[in-house]
C-alpha cells in the first residue's frame, strides 16, 4: 500500500450505503464553525481571483471579518493578494504543496518516503509502457479506448496523472528532508 492511499479494509464491501437524509448539509456545515475555519474552508476552493465580498458569502460572515483574516492568511502565505479594484484574493497552491510535503515529511522516516517513491516510479513505468508513451497528457483518450472500454481507459489515465503527482511530492519531500534534515548520512534507494 502506498502511503497516499486508502487502506483497503477502510471500507468493508458488506456496508450498506449512508442515509443521507441522516446527514447535515453542505450549507449548514459551512455556516455552522468558526469563522476562521469557514474561511479556510472557502479559500481552499478558490481557483482565480475572487472578491472579498464573494469570500465572504462562500463563509457566511460579514466582508470586513473576511477582509481581516484574507490579510492574515496573506501574510501566512496562503492566499495571493491581487491589487486593484477591488481587492481579490486566491489560493496560493504553492503553500498547500508544502504543507502537503511538510506533511510526507512528518509522518513517515526517509527509507518510507524512498520505498514509496520507488514503487510509484515504477507504477509509472508500467503505465509508460502500456501506453508507449512519457505521460498521460500525451495518450489520447479516443485512441486508448480503441484497445479498452472508455471508462477503463479514463481510469486508467487519471491514475497515472496521480501517481505522477505523488512522486512529485514524494521526491520534494525526500530532497527537502535531506535539506532541512539534522540526520546524517545517504539512504540507499
Amino acid at each position: 500500500m502506498d502511503i497516499t492511499d486508502i487502506p483497503d479494509d477502510a471500507y468493508a464491501g458488506d456496508e450498506s450505503p449512508p442515509d443521507h437524509s441522516d446527514l447535515e448539509s453542505p450549507e449548514s456545515l459551512l455556516t455552522g464553525g468558526p469563522i476562521r475555519e469557514r474561511l479556510l474552508d472557502s479559500i481552499t476552493g478558490l481557483r482565480s481571483p475572487t472578491k472579498v465580498s464573494a469570500i465572504a458569502d462562500l463563509a457566511d460572515c460579514d466582508t470586513e471579518t473576511a477582509r481581516d483574516y484574507l490579510e492574515w492568511f496573506t501574510e501566512m502565505g496562503m492566499v495571493h493578494r491581487h491589487d486593484g479594484r477591488p481587492v481579490r484574493y486566491e489560493r496560493n497552491d504553492a503553500y498547500f504543496q508544502w504543507r502537503r510535503i511538510d506533511r510526507i515529511r512528518d509522518e513517515y522516516t526517509d527509507q518510507e518516503i524512498v520505498e514509496t517513491l520507488s514503487d510509484t516510479l515504477d507504477q509509472i513505468e508500467d503505465y509508460r509502457a502500456r501506453f508507449d508513451a512519457d505521460g498521460p497528457n500525451d495518450v489520447s483518450l479516443v485512441k486508448a479506448s480503441r484497445d479498452m472500454p472508455t471508462e477503463d481507459a479514463w481510469e486508467a489515465l487519471s491514475e497515472w496523472e496521480t501517481l505522477e503527482r505523488r512522486a512529485t511530492l514524494l521526491d520534494a519531500a525526500r530532497r527537502d528532508d535531506f535539506a532541512a534534515s539534522s540526520k546524517s548520512g545517504p539512504i540507499d534507494a
